[in-house]
């Protein structure tokens, strides 16, 4: 790939170190090409470290033209943890492999669905509640901010942390990124900014911070090995007496504090789901800044700009999307008919 002159060179520079910019990054080099990303704190560090790890193909609350991403995704997610767990060395399990879905409905549970709670969820109460199953997993996202950055310098991707994008400059054969240490030319530039796509510099879209906090409680592993999810709550059982709740939604601009009392409300209808969990005397909990679009839909394609590039957006579904996101913008910035038409996500739809 063409370079145009400057100080520093490589074929793609992305800028965000989220496990969107960092799986894109893995995908181009795995075609071969060279890959700088920047990271304006440390990778894995935002949105991507604080998510829930749902896999949540069949989430009811996700737009419908999501399914097609969200299946090919989940299809994809067995080798892309292979190959960040070759490259990295580091296990990234998936910590459950079924979901209980509160579904609307008069009836109550089947008898056959209660048994089935009482394996897998024997710790749940499930009194006036109607359930399906999806077959859906999760991980810890925790296991992917150890493993993912290093499987990306194993491939010989560059990663810079504490270095924020400047200015982006497009040129006839390229771009030049602005940093505060350097400029680095490169064939292509990549937003993949999340919570922070839409400054000014990076192209102006209109994507806004959608703050979440959660918080851990404690319950034994054995009383609870599947994701729950009933409205205004979740439960995520990470297999080692941690139960993960969540998670506000709030338009509160870039702040990422925790009110004690949002945690107070989570924790209270967490434990009316599952009576036997326990809070401890000092409540793990934090908040994270989801990439919120007006559409609910994630930007994917080509800026405006000529040579650049967006992937974000992705709202509550940063960690499902990451293997179909790194996939569909490699072939679309290769010249590549991509496996899924990204038409519904085009940056032009702004």
């Amino acid at each position: 790939m063409a370079k145009p002159s400057g100080g520093h060179a490589t074929d793609i520079v992305i800028a965000g170190g989220g496990i969107i910019g960092l799986s894109l990054a893995l995908e181009l080099r795995q075609r071969g090409l060279s890959v700088a990303v920047l990271e304006r704190h440390r990778a894995m560090s935002s949105a991507s470290w604080a998510a829930g790890g749902m896999l949540a193909v069949n989430d009811p609350q996700n737009p419908l033209e999501l399914l097609p991403l969200a299946i090919l995704s989940w299809a994809l997610y067995p080798s892309y943890l292979d190959r960040i767990e070759l490259l990295s060395g580091r296990h990234v399990p998936l910590r459950t492999q079924w979901t209980l879905q509160q579904v609307q409905s008069e009836r109550v549970s089947t008898d056959a669905l209660a048994a089935e709670i009482a394996e897998f969820a024997p710790g749940l109460d499930a009194t006036g509640h109607s359930f399906k199953w999806l077959e859906e997993g999760s991980l810890d996202p925790n296991d992917l901010r150890e493993a993912l950055p290093e499987a990306l310098r194993a491939a010989g991707g560059m990663l810079v942390e504490e270095t924020a994008v400047v200015g982006v400059e497009s040129t006839a054969h390229g771009v030049l990124v602005e940093t505060q240490r350097e400029r680095i030319a490169a064939g292509m530039f990549v937003n993949c900014c999340g919570a922070w796509a839409g400054e000014p510099r990076l192209g102006g879209l209109p994507v806004v911070p959608v703050k979440g906090q959660m918080a851990n409680l404690r319950c034994p592993p054995e009383r609870l090995r599947c994701v729950v999810r009933v409205p205004g709550i979740y439960l995520i059982p990470r297999g080692d007496s941690r139960v993960t709740i969540g998670a506000t939604l709030e338009h509160v601009g870039f702040d990422e504090t925790v009110q004690e009392s949002s945690i107070k409300q989570m924790i209270d209808a967490a434990l009316r789901l599952l009576p036997e969990a326990t809070a401890p005397m000092q409540v793990e909990s934090w908040a994270g800044l989801r990439p919120g679009t007006p559409d609910g839909l994630p930007i994917l394609g080509a800026a405006g700009t000529k040579h650049c590039w967006h992937a974000t957006g992705h709202y509550r579904d940063g960690i499902l999307l990451a293997p179909v996101t790194a996939r569909l913008m490699a072939q679309s910035m290769l010249g590549e008919f991509p496996d899924v038409p990204l038409d519904a996500f085009t940056p032009a739809r702004f």
